[in-house]
C-alpha cells in the first residue's frame, strides 16, 4: 500500500480553560463553590477576599483630628481580686461554689496546655455504646461482658439481631471460642440479657418479635394489651392491610376494642435502635431572595452567599515593577482575574434565570401550588437566549428563598396535562389538588384512584387512573386500602 500526504481543513470547537472554569463554577452549589474558592485562595497568592486585611476604623472629629477613646473604668465584677484568703467551705465542710467557679478547683482550666476542646463537643452516642454503658452497671464477670459484646456487635443499626445465634457462634474465631470457652447456650443467655436493656425491643429477631417485646415490657398493664399482643403475633399482616372486617371476625371483637388495640400498636417503635444513628445534616444556602413589593415580585441575590474576591494589590504592584522576573506570578494573576470574572458571571446568570422563573410563576407566589403553571427548561432558555444545558446547570442545587419557603430552582419546572378548555395544567398543581382531595376525604370511605381521576375530570383536568396512582406514589400517599380507618 502506497503512502501519501493529504491536506485537510476542518473546524472544531475547543473549550478554553476560562470557559471550562465558567461551566464548572456554574454547576456547583453555593457550599461547593465556597470550598472551590478556598482551594484557589490557598494555591494562588494573587487572590484574596475583600474583607481580608481591612484597615482598622478609628473615630475622627469633623475637622479630621482623631478622637481619643478613654477606656471605661473597671466595674466591681471586673476589678482584679487580690484576696489570698483560704477558700470558703459550706456547712458540710465541702468547698463552696466560689472556689469551683473562680479558681477552677478540681476542674481543668481552658488555658491548660492539655485542655482538649474536642473532648467537650457533644455528640450522639451509638447504640453499641449505649448498650455497653448499661452492661457496665451490671454485676457481670469480665468473661460474661466479652460474650455479651459479641451479641451486641451482631445487632444492626435498628437494633435487630441480623443473624441467627447459630451463625453468630460459627463466625466467632476458634481461638476466641477456646479462650473464653463459649458455648451456644451462653450466647442465648446473653441475648436474653440484652433484650432487657433499653431501648425496649432491642435484640429482636424480626418486627413481630420487636413489637411483642415492647408490649410485654412497657404496656402489659394497658387494657388492650392482650388483644394487641394477639394481633402482633398472629394477624399483623391483616392490620397492615387494614382489613378490619376480617380482623373483627377472626378476633371476635367490636370496633371499640380493635381501635384501642390499633392505637396501642401505633405507639410502638418498630426501629428502636434508629434513634442512636448519626444523621447527616445537609445545609442549604439560598442563592436568591424573592420579596413582594408594591410594584410586584422582585428577586435579589443573597449577599451572604456571594464570595467577595479581589486581586492582591501588593503582589500586583510587585509584578508590575518586576515584570521580567514575574512569569509565575503573571499566570497566577491571570487565573485570579478569570476566577473573579467567572464568579460574577455565575451569579449574574443565576439572577437572570431566577427573575425569569419568578415572572413565569407569579401565580404560584400569590396562590400556592395549585396555581403552578407548566414550565420546561426550553421556555427559559428561549427567553434568555441561553442553551438548555446552561439552564439545567443553573437550576441544579440552586435555591430560592421565598415567603412560602425555600425551593430548588428545578421545583418550578414540570410536565403538564391538557384540560378540557384547551389549556394546560402543571403536574405540581395536580399533585396539590390530589393532596387536598385526600386530606378532605372520609377516613372510613377513602377515595380510590379511579374516583380521584373522575373528580379531577369534573374540574376539567383529564388524567388517567395510572397517572393519578403515579402522582399519589410520588407524594408518598398510601393506596386506598391502607388509608381506611375504623
Amino acid at each position: 500500500m502506497k503512502q501519501s500526504l493529504q491536506l485537510k481543513l476542518s473546524q472544531s470547537l475547543t473549550l478554553t480553560p476560562q470557559l471550562q472554569q465558567s461551566i464548572k463554577l456554574l454547576q456547583l452549589s453555593t457550599l461547593d463553590l465556597n470550598q472551590e474558592i478556598e482551594r484557589f485562595l490557598q494555591d494562588n497568592p494573587m487572590l484574596e477576599r475583600e474583607d481580608d486585611n481591612e484597615p482598622e476604623i478609628h473615630p475622627v472629629r469633623e475637622d479630621g483630628s482623631p478622637v481619643e477613646v478613654a477606656e471605661p473604668p473597671p466595674s466591681l465584677d471586673e476589678t482584679p481580686s487580690t484576696n489570698t484568703a483560704e477558700p470558703d467551705f459550706d456547712m458540710d465542710g465541702a468547698l463552696g461554689d466560689s472556689y469551683w467557679n473562680e479558681s477552677g478547683g478540681g476542674r481543668q482550666r481552658e488555658d491548660d496546655d492539655e485542655f482538649d476542646p474536642q473532648a467537650n463537643v457533644a455528640r450522639i452516642s451509638t447504640l453499641r455504646e449505649h448498650l455497653l454503658a448499661q452492661l457496665g452497671l451490671l454485676p457481670l464477670s469480665q468473661r460474661d461482658h466479652a460474650v455479651a459484646n459479641l451479641v451486641i456487635d451482631a445487632l444492626d443499626d435498628d437494633g435487630y439481631l441480623g443473624l441467627p445465634l447459630v451463625e453468630i457462634f460459627e463466625l466467632i474465631p476458634e481461638s476466641l471460642r477456646d479462650e473464653l470457652e463459649i458455648e451456644l447456650e451462653e450466647l442465648q443467655v446473653s441475648l436474653q440479657l440484652i433484650r432487657q436493656l433499653e431501648p425496649c425491643g432491642v435484640g429482636a429477631v424480626d418486627l413481630k418479635d420487636c413489637l411483642k417485646l415492647q408490649l410485654q415490657q412497657l404496656m402489659q398493664h394497658e387494657p388492650a394489651s392482650g388483644l394487641a399482643l394477639e394481633i402482633v403475633a398472629e394477624h399483623l399482616d391483616l392490620l397492615a392491610n387494614k382489613d378490619y372486617s376480617k380482623l373483627k371476625k377472626t378476633l371476635k371483637c367490636d370496633d371499640t376494642s380493635l381501635r384501642a388495640a390499633q392505637l396501642l400498636i401505633q405507639r410502638l417503635n418498630p426501629r428502636p435502635g434508629a434513634v442512636f444513628g448519626e444523621t447527616d445534616t445537609r445545609y442549604v444556602v439560598a442563592d436568591v431572595v424573592v420579596k413582594k413589593l408594591r410594584n410586584g415580585w422582585t428577586v435579589q441575590l443573597n449577599e451572604a452567599a456571594m464570595p467577595k474576591l479581589k486581586v492582591n494589590q501588593l503582589y500586583a504592584n510587585i509584578l508590575r515593577q518586576h515584570r521580567e522576573n514575574g512569569t509565575g506570578l503573571s499566570g497566577q494573576l491571570q487565573e485570579a482575574k478569570w476566577l473573579i470574572k467567572n464568579v460574577q458571571q455565575r451569579f449574574d446568570t443565576i439572577l437572570r434565570v431566577a427573575q425569569a422563573i419568578v415572572e413565569k410563576q407569579q401565580r404560584f407566589f400569590e396562590h400556592g401550588e395549585v396555581a403552578m403553571r407548566p414550565l420546561v427548561l426550553r421556555d427559559i432558555a428561549e427567553e434568555l437566549d441561553l442553551h438548555e444545558s446552561t439552564i439545567s446547570r443553573v437550576t441544579t442545587q440552586k435555591y430560592m428563598l421565598t415567603p412560602r419557603g425555600i425551593y430548588e430552582f428545578k421545583y418550578f419546572f414540570g410536565s403538564h396535562v391538557d384540560t378540557d378548555s384547551g389549556g394546560e395544567c402543571s403536574a405540581i398543581a395536580i399533585k396539590a389538588l390530589l393532596k387536598q382531595l385526600i386530606q378532605n376525604e372520609d377516613p372510613k370511605k377513602p377515595l380510590s384512584d379511579s374516583t380521584l381521576a373522575e373528580v379531577l375530570g369534573k374540574q376539567g383536568i383529564n388524567v388517567a387512573r395510572r397517572t393519578v396512582a403515579k402522582y399519589r406514589e410520588a407524594l408518598q400517599i398510601p393506596p386506598v386500602n391502607q388509608r381506611k380507618s375504623l
